[in-house]
């Protein structure tokens, strides 16, 4: 009996380590590619059933929740991403590392961090940008530039994209220019979000926008095509 108890104690501790290590070095090669794919740092968490190490051998996850620390989400400084991985298969293969069941991302990004987005992305334009602020109650964000210009533009989703489209401008530059120097900030922000991830809805609060992003069935990329998955 002694022997038996010491055995059934030794795998379980046997399995318990097993789990604490796959979940160890899961969260390891995850956050490094949600580094890559950001350029910012992020926790990594999975669902607790099954247990992990029967998702690590099967090839086979629940869910996975990766959470941004708020630096940024690629070339958009100051935004903050929350993004659940549903019903994620492995299956290696020449073009794709397996699918991905469901994407869900909500993504914050701050007033100040929009308008140090602009002034990095926007050549002329953006240098030009001395503050943003929002009006929740209208929807819109108001870019105040030097020589007492504001622009006043309305976040939107069309088609899947994020869009600013210019309201109102008062100062030197003429209502075209604006939006069309929008339209390219937008355009690089749009084309680069990863798993083909598309904007549901967006919302404009006291301190900045909020976004809901999503897609299903989605490919993963093998690490000839997108070198941030090559350790997956």
């Amino acid at each position: 009996m002694l022997t038996a108890v010491i055995v059934v104690a030794a795998l379980v501790g046997l399995l318990a380590g097993a789990e604490l290590f796959a979940r160890h070095r899961a969260g390891t090669v995850l956050s490094g590619i949600t580094d890559c794919l950001v350029e910012d740092t992020a926790d990594v968490s999975y669902s607790v059933t099954p247990p992990f190490l029967w998702q690590y051998l099967t090839d086979h996850y629940t869910d996975i929740s990766v959470v941004t620390t708020g630096d940024r989400v690629q070339a958009a400084k100051g935004m903050t991403a929350d993004v659940t991985l549903s019903d994620i298969e492995l299956t290696d293969s020449a073009d794709s590392k397996g699918t991905i069941g469901k994407v869900t991302a909500d993504l914050s990004w701050t007033a100040d961090g929009i308008k140090q987005t602009v002034a990095e992305n926007l050549p002329v334009v953006g240098n030009l940008v001395t503050a943003v602020r929002t009006d929740a109650s209208a929807g819109t964000l108001i870019l105040e530039a030097a020589g007492g210009t504001t622009i006043t533009a309305k976040p939107e989703v069309r088609d899947g994209n994020l869009e600013l489209i210019v309201q109102d401008v008062t100062g030197a530059f003429d209502k075209a220019t604006v939006q069309t120097a929008l339209n390219e900030l937008t355009t690089q922000l749009n084309e680069n979000y990863p798993l083909g991830i598309k904007a549901d809805s967006v919302r404009v609060t006291g301190t900045g926008v909020d976004g809901t992003f999503s897609s299903t069935d989605a490919t993963i990329p093998s690490g000839e095509s997108d070198a941030c998955f090559a350790d997956l």
